[in-house]
């Protein structure tokens, strides 16, 4: 086995992980954030998510020898950033996060349950995932109004590095922005070190409907799924059952220390599985391995960058993240909208997720799910004929 043989996986695995972390872990700490968590709870989500995903993919690829990436729910914490706080605060947001845990996993044990999913249009599944999305993504627009010295520097390395360098863009922005924390505000390295902070799991019928099943919708309709069709274009058969039977085991027990959902890659899997991991395929796997090794690493530095996220001057962390989500966002208008016969339900279901209400203590995404299912329904309904007249 030559040295270059194992070279080219290895740091394409590094840069999984590094590109993954950075370009989305303010986004899970926003959403930690608003259904309740404190910093030190945030900080402990963030440190679980990078243990549990790491402990996933050690299973994963030493088991089947194939370059299996997981990751922490991106659209899920958006989801989550996007709600308005959940009904029994972060005990019931953990709770929320055990039952979607538990979700995947029988998801594992009950294909049927897989193929619920799956019915969902994906039109409609995109459309609620803009919705969510699009309240987060214009925070780079007001944050540049409001405060543009300390914002304009975030969104102008963003542009550039998307026209040089687009794998670096979003980590790039962010580097700027927490340089700026730096700079402005000053942060101690010692104000929090990693930790795991337990919240016992409460339940209540908001959270589980409101948080939990959108949660589950959002993980697998836009996470688990593309995971499986990204590996599946380079050549790789993921298996399916054991992926989600280790994420949803991975959830659960990560849930009581903050992680919200873990889950198969989806766009950072092409870093680890595709070219870039060397020539050989049948040693893409060490990209796994060593994407694992270094989210451990990544894990360690999850309080400070707890404490810099809040230290940060209103609107720098925000931008980062709106930025961050533009890509998402496109992407998912561009499934939303593709068929023009889906066009009107999928827009209707797209305006009340941005709209954020809450009904009966049920958040925008469930109603919104709920909206186009049923105008969508209605509109397909082919309409009565009239009766023929004979003379």
């Amino acid at each position: 086995m030559s040295e270059e043989s194992t070279h080219g996986p290895a740091v394409a695995g590094v840069v999984t992980a590094v590109v993954g972390f950075t370009s989305t872990f303010v986004v899970a700490l926003a959403g930690l954030a608003a259904v309740g968590a404190t910093a030190e709870q945030a900080a402990s989500g963030l440190l679980t998510l990078c243990l549990t995903q790491a402990l996933g993919m050690l299973w994963l690829s030493l088991r089947h020898r194939i370059p299996v990436t997981l990751a922490w729910s991106t659209p899920g914490a958006a989801l989550l950033a996007s709600s308005a706080g959940v009904a029994g605060g972060w005990p019931a947001a953990v709770g929320a996060f055990v039952v979607t845990g538990l979700l995947i996993l029988l998801t594992s044990l009950v294909p049927r349950l897989g193929d619920l999913v799956a019915a969902i249009p994906h039109t409609l599944a995109m459309a609620m995932l803009a919705g969510i999305l699009l309240p987060l993504c214009l925070a780079p627009v007001t944050a540049l109004v409001a405060s543009p010295t300390v914002v304009a520097p975030v969104v102008l390395t963003w542009v550039v590095l998307l026209r040089l360098a687009r794998r670096w863009a979003v980590p790039g922005a962010l580097a700027v922005a927490l340089g700026t924390v730096v700079v402005t505000a000053g942060v101690d390295a010692a104000t929090l070190a990693p930790q795991l902070t337990w919240t016992t799991p409460e339940w209540s019928a908001s959270a589980l409907v409101g948080v939990a099943l959108p949660l589950y919708v959002v993980t697998m309709a836009s996470q688990n799924v593309p995971g499986v069709a990204v590996m599946s274009g380079f050549g790789y058969r993921v298996p399916w059952r054991e992926s989600l039977a280790v994420t949803g085991i991975g959830t659960v027990a990560g849930a009581p220390t903050g992680g919200h959902a873990i889950n198969l890659a989806a766009i950072s899997a092409a870093l680890a599985a595709g070219p870039a991991a060397g020539p050989d395929r049948s040693r893409r796997w060490v990209a796994a391995v060593s994407a694992a090794i270094t989210y451990v690493v990544l894990a360690l530095a999850s309080g400070l960058l707890v404490a810099m996220v809040v230290a940060a001057p209103d609107g720098v962390m925000q931008a980062a993240a709106g930025v961050a989500l533009l890509g998402t966002l496109g992407s998912s208008l561009a499934d939303a909208l593709a068929d023009p016969r889906e066009r009107e339900a999928a827009a209707a279901t797209l305006v009340v997720a941005a709209s954020g209400v809450s009904v009966l203590g049920i958040g925008a995404a469930f109603w919104a799910l709920l909206v186009g299912l049923v105008l969508r329904a209605f509109l397909r309904r082919a309409p009565a004929r009239s009766p023929v007249r004979t003379r």
